[in-house]
Order: structure tokens, then C-alpha cells, then sequence
């Protein structure tokens, strides 16, 4: 078995703000040092319907060009969004975009009211892990081969010329969002990182059936990263409430499994703890007037 993975933190930001307040809040939170930053896949933003949003594999190439260090990725994005072979062809763009730092995050779909919104077809849950299942193994094979050919029952590909392969190989690291057993079966055989929300005790549980299929399957454990999504309302505080609450967090997933923290982003207001948490968890130096080098008042504009 290998060593445990180390722990990496990273930020999720949802595209639903001007355009160059976005870019502002990637290039502050990538100074600070966080290991990777991650839009969202969604038409609408599920808990603020009708408010402005942007589409994640396409923000994501304009954050990709606009950002130099850190890991970037779309948590997760939707297979039912885009057939799988131009996710992967999109992927392999940003790829590029970013030099190497693209992290392919994918799903099989949950959020129903946005489907019948815009009249995208939303199967019921065995077809829709069905389908997942293939998506993720044509995705695989576009990542490694120049010419691919996958007959599946729902997705058919016949000697498809595949040049550029991505820059990172044998393939960019593989995230899949997975809770229920079926999915996380297809995590256990494919996935770099696996990633879900939930409480504590909730992740406990989808990380010991990870573990499960990763024995029957003969896969080190620890070759999966254990990621955890937090949003602050499935959790029993803010973690950027203060640093206390913060370490408070690290340590309850922790013991339930996660080696990983990528958390959705805070608020203004609480960007003083997050560079604190950034000077204890990500050695970020703050300068005498207790912020980081690359100050977030040279980027971050209130909103008028």
C-alpha cells in the first residue's frame, strides 16, 4: 500500500458575479496559495435561480489563461450536459490553456429542475449511472489514444481522430463527484479523486463503501485522493467563520476520511480568516499590515 495522500486545500467559486470580479477572486485566492480553484456546471445556480451565471467549461478556459500556478478544475462537471466526447475534447483545450494543471471533474447529473428548464433529458437513476459509466471510459480513451473507437449501448465512437492529446499524461487527474454505491464502484476503478458533500458522518459512510470496492477490486485506497465539497449549510459551522472553526472542520472530515478540503468560497468579510488560514495551512506570508503579499484590495471591488 502506499503512503497516505497529503493533505491539499482548495477553493470552489461559483461564476455568478461580473466577469472581472471573478477573475479578480481567482488571481487573490491563487496568491495566497491554494492548491486548486473550481467553478461549478450549471445552466442557473440552483440556490439562486434567475440570478447571473456562467457556463463552467468555458469560464473555466478564460480563468485557466488568466491564472499561472494553481490547479483547475469544474466540480463536477454534468455528463448530461455534453456528450462525453466533447467534454473531453474541451478538457484537453484547457489542458492546454493551462499548461498541465487541468483536473477533470465529472458527474453523472442531480439537479432536475434545470434539466426540464432547459429541456435537457434527465433519465432515471440507473440509466443515468449507466450512461456515466461510459462517458467516463470514453473520456479515458480520448485522453490516452489518437484514434478511438468505443461501441457502447449509449455512446458510439468509430476510429475518431483525437490530436492534440492533452498535455498532461497519461491523462489530466480524474475527479468524480460520487455518493451512492454504484457510482462510487466506478470511482474505485477510474478516479484519481473521488469528491462529495455532506456532513461528517454522511462522508464517513461514502468513504468506507469507496474502501470496499476498492478491496474487491485490488486497488490501493490510497491512491485516491478523498475529497471533500464543503458547503457551509451541510456542515455545522462556516469554516471561514474564524480559524478555529476552520481547523474545527479540518479535523472532524479528517477523521471521517478526507485528506482533501476544497470549500466554497467566503464572503468579503471573511477574508481576514482566510488569510489566516492560508498563513497556517498553505505557509502563505502576510505582510505588516497582516494581509498576503498579493492583497486581495489590489483586485476585490465591492459591488456598487
Amino acid at each position: 500500500m502506499s503512503a497516505p495522500q497529503p493533505l491539499r486545500f482548495g477553493i470552489c467559486t461559483d461564476q455568478n458575479m461580473p466577469w472581472d470580479r471573478t477573475v479578480a477572486l481567482w488571481r487573490y485566492y491563487e496568491s495566497l496559495g491554494f492548491d486548486s480553484i473550481w467553478v461549478c456546471d450549471h445552466y442557473t445556480q440552483p440556490s439562486r435561480p434567475g440570478g447571473w451565471y456562467f457556463e463552467g467549461m468555458t469560464a473555466l478556459a478564460g480563468l485557466a489563461a488568466l491564472t499561472t500556478r494553481v490547479r483547475v478544475g469544474v466540480l463536477v462537471a454534468s455528463n448530461t450536459f455534453r456528450h462525453p466526447a466533447l467534454l473531453a475534447k474541451e478538457a484537453i483545450v484547457i489542458d492546454h490553456i493551462s499548461h498541465g494543471r487541468m483536473e477533470f471533474g465529472i458527474g453523472a447529473g442531480w439537479f432536475k429542475p434545470e434539466h426540464e428548464q432547459f429541456g435537457i433529458d434527465f433519465q432515471e437513476t440507473r440509466e443515468l449511472v449507466d450512461r456515466f459509466r461510459e462517458a467516463v471510459q470514453v473520456c479515458d480513451l480520448l485522453f490516452k489514444q489518437e484514434r478511438v473507437t468505443f461501441a457502447g449501448k449509449y455512446y458510439q465512437l468509430t476510429d475518431a481522430p483525437n490530436v492534440p492529446l492533452p498535455v498532461q499524461q497519461p491523462r489530466p487527474p480524474l475527479t468524480i463527484g460520487a455518493k451512492k454505491t454504484r457510482m462510487l464502484r466506478i470511482a474505485a476503478e477510474y478516479a484519481d479523486r473521488w469528491n462529495a458533500s455532506g456532513t461528517a458522518e454522511e462522508f464517513r459512510g461514502y468513504n468506507d463503501i469507496l474502501n470496499e470496492h476498492c478491496a474487491a477490486l485490488g486497488r490501493d485506497p490510497n491512491s485516491i485522493i478523498r475529497s471533500l465539497y464543503g458547503w457551509g449549510s451541510l456542515m455545522k459551522a462556516d469554516p471561514w467563520d474564524s480559524l478555529e472553526a476552520f481547523r474545527d472542520m479540518v479535523g472532524t472530515y479528517g477523521e471521517a476520511g478526507a485528506n482533501e478540503f476544497i470549500i466554497d468560497h467566503p464572503r468579503p468579510d471573511q477574508f481576514g480568516v482566510l488569510e489566516q488560514v492560508a498563513a497556517e495551512y498553505l505557509n502563505a506570508t502576510l505582510n505588516t499590515a497582516g494581509t498576503a503579499s498579493a492583497s486581495f484590495r489590489d483586485f476585490w471591488q465591492p459591488p456598487s
